[in-house]
């Protein structure tokens, strides 16, 4: 089966996709026919490293894992042999900027240097990994956000560091570097949780200087549930790569059942969950996709590693038939999904100001195939697939 011919920037389809495959490889595909080239994902216009191409084109490179389809690995190696050179310079990544949302895409490194044994891949790793040594922290070693958002430790920043940096330290064998990792599980677990809710709030900012945060507690006001998705999948990604009798990943596994037994407390009817989680009878409030793949994926990845009771594979599955139900429309001539109800993006303070209202996190567009849904439902499909 063809894919189609790139015109320009756009696609025209040959023939339509196969949709009788998995769920994954329909998404990978579609994703395929909307940006013919892996670094247009997100609609840009120029390569750029980033954090939603390093989340999709993982998601890819468990796709080709499980199918061994040879257009899945050339179209997300095509990203990275388009931005790195030989030296393993990474083409528009400033180490300077202190972003910890700049180390996501490294992930994907260790699964292309497996595959090719190309040093340039570790090369580029290892300059990612040296942002850590350098890395802005909290009084106590918490990573920021960024170097622009000071003292602040939000949930999402716990996804796009900790998987990578853990598994850079198992691959060096200086496994007591690992502590480091737990640690910014441990400044998340100490400092984030709403007792009310039994759940970790957006953002914490230890300075309390920010406008959004909680003069007593340095909190966020609200749930995002795409926040706690970051979260719960770093929590089931480090534990996917951390040795199984450290006593510490115990300790998070522990705290990864905690979340998701809160978690699944919030789950709707359909499956899904709101946007803001808590707050499902509020007027305005909607179920979200990025939210629900995410939770979706991390309590399937739990139970496949053992780390879960197996009674939450019902919840995972319900999530997963919510997403389909809900929120994936096919084109009838195409074949090409889409995944609709994803919240575009969503943060705290900045320019204009963020302030972490109800109201805000309503504000914030929604549009089809964001990849910050895209890519954790073709993960949820892997792992439910298994």
């Amino acid at each position: 089966m063809s894919l189609g011919m790139a015109v320009g920037s756009s696609m025209v389809q040959a023939e339509p996709l196969d949709n009788t495959k998995a769920w994954s490889q329909r998404m990978v595909e579609s994703e395929m026919v909307r940006f013919p080239q892996a670094w247009m994902m997100d609609w840009d216009e120029k390569p750029t490293w980033d954090y939603v191409h390093g989340l999709n084109l993982l998601a890819f490179s468990r796709v080709y894992e499980q199918t061994g389809d040879q257009r899945y690995f050339d179209y997300l190696k095509g990203y990275y042999d388009t931005l790195i050179d030989d030296k393993g310079n990474i083409a528009t990544y400033k180490k300077e900027k202190f972003n910890i949302d700049m180390i996501n895409a490294g992930k994907v490194l260790f699964f292309l240097y497996d595959q090719t044994g190309d040093k340039k891949y570790m090369l580029a790793a290892d300059k990612l990994r040296e942002q850590f040594d350098e890395h802005p922290r909290t009084s106590e070693g918490g990573f920021w956000h960024k170097q622009r958002y000071p003292y602040q430790m939000w949930l999402d920043g716990l996804y796009m560091g900790a998987p990578f940096y853990a598994e850079y330290i198992m691959r060096s064998g200086k496994t007591e570097q690992l502590d480091d990792v737990f640690l910014q599980f441990e400044l998340i677990e100490k400092h984030l949780y709403d007792a009310k809710t039994g759940l970790p709030r957006h953002g914490w900012d230890e300075s309390r200087e920010q406008k959004w945060a909680d003069n007593a507690t340095g909190l966020s006001p609200h749930h995002w549930s795409r926040a706690l998705g970051w979260y719960a999948m770093a929590m089931a990604d480090v534990l996917d790569i951390v040795p199984p009798h450290l006593s510490k990943r115990a300790w998070l596994a522990s705290r990864f059942e905690n979340l998701m037994t809160q978690v699944v407390k919030y789950q709707h009817s359909t499956g899904t969950w709101y946007q803001v989680t808590d707050l499902g009878d509020r007027k305005g409030n909607y179920l979200e996709a990025s939210g629900s793949a995410m939770l979706t994926y991390a309590m399937a990845k739990g139970v496949n590693l053992g780390v879960l009771p197996a009674d939450f594979k019902k919840h995972a599955e319900k999530g997963f038939a919510g997403l389909v139900d809900q929120m994936i429309s096919v084109d009838p001539q195409t074949n090409v999904i889409t995944l609709e109800k994803v919240c575009e993006v969503a943060g705290l303070g900045g320019n204009p100001y963020r302030d972490g209202s109800f109201e805000y996190y309503m504000s914030e567009p929604i549009r089809p195939n964001d990849p910050k849904g895209v890519g954790p439902f073709i993960l949820a499909a892997v792992e439910l697939g298994k």
